[in-house]
């Protein structure tokens, strides 16, 4: 895309907020600290607060809004404190006009408002980015939420992330920490994020997915959309009256007991992340309310994360070391889900794991340590140059909004303990999935497939075993390496009896008479003497500065 005049000011805002951050500590630096590293940040004299980063992001716009709340997922390039405040970045917009509002939910709906609806509010219930919430009735007088997307709000979105997508791939091109931080892979996360937000009738489906997954917890609850008046730009829902869980008051959290409701919650989170492998994926305090009647609704499923199987199973063992205070085991599952090259210091991540492990045990709610660590574990990671999945990150960011919900409602609630109390249940509905007819068909047509080629491969070994063509291939020491190591060595092991036969011979002939004198004593002794110590000195010139094991010590 050309640089238009239209496209101007985007260029003008993106530079402008570069100026003004690309060359502050807060992105050259990358904190590398421990556990205790809240401590640490102390001293760390950012010139940009986090409070500020945020509101410069929502100046920037709604687009910007969203790249921070994708950064809260990504340690490896902010310290935590930012991490936090971005997780819970939300938009403060002003809101539509009634009259445009009035306009779009007839368009879509294709009726008038007073005909789908006995009531609607003309001032929003709230307002952000892409859209703002009405409340409103049914002709059934059944209270409804209606979301409407703001007018030409997707054309934004779509020039703002082209605009971002030409200085990416440049970034990428030109420079190792675009490249080392992925900053094209951000883009496109931002990308499909954005775009799935964009379209209510997905919403709609996963309001329906998640309703469905969590219909086993009595207390909690997912407002089901209403399908005939669902569109793309307009979702309505079942009405939800509630408030966030951080404003219930200190005083009602003594007057009742919360921790069956947080134990719920927390299981109906791990079923999300371990069974369904389809997640809430942004539970910040205000899409988690409240109810009058105590309990729990999640709202808003615009943002949802999907896990396939074999992730779902890395993050089961992952929560399960985490949860047993297991370093090692906790370092291998991140080892074996993720990519390294050779020259990766696995000792020392090992090392560095079973630490952070060790002194994060024995944590409750308040200590908001449970996201917090698996936040440190993917920001080591990409500090010894081990890329994590994404999904990691993205559980990061959820168990860190979860920690906020849980410090609330049960500061001493022990999520660890959780953990192991319903890991059981969950590794045995996972048996159970996988003990499914459709399940058990697929592992049928596979072992099919296998006995059918298996014939053929070992008919194919046995004849390469009669022709003697079946080969080993294995990757070991280098053969000529310790050859010519071995030669090494015995050449100088001879040329060290040559020059000590030359020191004795050239002794004994210091007893022969000699007429050729050198200094009063015998010339041939001196000339051996003197050959002697040419030898001597040339060996150690050898060994000190030629032998590639002394010289690259480090």
């Amino acid at each position: 895309m050309s640089v238009l005049p239209d496209s101007l000011d985007r260029y003008r805002k993106f530079i402008s907020f570069m100026l003004k951050y690309w060359q502050s500590d807060l992105l050259q630096k990358t904190a590398s600290n421990a556990m205790e590293e809240d401590e640490e940040n102390k001293d760390y004299d950012f010139e940009q607060t986090p409070e500020e980063l945020v509101e410069d992001l929502k100046n920037m716009g709604p687009t910007y809004v969203k790249l921070g709340q994708l950064l809260s997922t990504r340690p490896d390039l902010l310290p935590d404190a930012y991490l936090k405040e971005l997780a819970t970045l939300q938009d403060d917009v002003a809101p539509i006009p009634y009259e445009e509002v009035h306009k779009i939910v007839e368009e879509e709906i294709g009726t008038r408002i007073s005909k789908a609806f006995d009531t609607f509010d003309e001032k929003p219930l709230a307002s952000a980015s892409i859209g703002q919430v009405h409340y409103a009735t049914l002709r059934s007088r059944q209270p409804v939420a209606v979301k409407i997307q703001r007018p030409g709000i997707k054309k934004k979105f779509l020039e703002d992330l082209d605009t971002l997508k030409e200085i990416a791939d440049l970034a990428v091109r030109h420079t190792k920490t675009a490249r080392k931080y992925s900053f094209d892979h951000v883009l496109e996360e931002l990308s499909r994020i954005v775009l799935y937000e964009l379209d209510y009738y997905r919403e709609a489906q996963n309001l329906k997915t998640l309703g469905r997954n969590l219909s086993e917890f009595p207390d909690l609850i997912v407002p089901q959309p209403i399908d005939d008046y669902c569109t793309g730009k307009v979702l309505t829902m079942e009405y939800i009256q509630g408030k966030k869980i951080t404003s219930l008051s200190p005083l009602k959290q003594l007057e009742v007991d919360y921790s069956p409701l947080v134990d719920q919650l927390v299981e109906a989170y791990l079923k999300q992340i371990i069974n369904d492998g389809f997640v809430h994926a942004d539970p910040h305090p205000g899409n988690i309310q409240f109810t009058p009647d105590a309990k729990i609704a999640l709202i808003d499923l615009g943002m949802v994360a999907r896990f396939t199987p074999q992730m779902q199973e890395n993050i089961l063992q992952l929560l399960i070391a985490i949860s047993n205070t297991n370093g090692a085991e906790t370092a291998n599952v991140l080892i074996g889900m993720s990519e390294y090259d050779e020259e990766t210091d696995l000792r020392s991540f090992r090392k560095a794991i079973t630490n952070i492990i060790m002194e994060s045990d024995h944590s409750t709610a308040k200590d908001l340590q449970t996201g917090r660590l698996v936040i440190h574990l993917n920001r080591l990671s990409a500090e010894s140059g081990i890329q994590i999945p994404v999904e990691l990150n993205i559980l990061g960011k959820i168990l860190l909004n979860m920690d906020q919900i849980v410090a609330v409602l049960d500061p001493d609630f022990d999520l660890r303990e959780a953990i192991k109390r319903h890991v059981t249940k969950i590794m045995q509905t996972k048996v159970y999935e996988e003990l499914k007819p459709e399940n058990f068909f697929t592992m049928l047509l596979q072992s099919k497939k296998l006995a059918e080629h298996a014939p053929e491969r070992l008919n194919k070994i046995s004849e390469n075993l009669a022709n003697n063509n079946f080969k080993i291939k294995i990757e070991a020491i280098d053969e000529k390496r310790v050859t010519d190591g071995f030669q090494k060595v015995a050449n100088r092991i001879t040329l060290g009896l040559i020059i000590a036969a030359m020191i004795v011979g050239a002794a004994m002939l210091m007893q022969v008479p000699s007429n050729f004198m050198i200094l009063g004593y015998p010339g041939l002794a001196m000339l051996f003497f003197l050959l002697a110590a040419l030898g001597g000195m040339y060996i150690s010139y050898i060994i000190i500065f030629k032998d590639e094991n002394l010289n690259n010590k480090d």
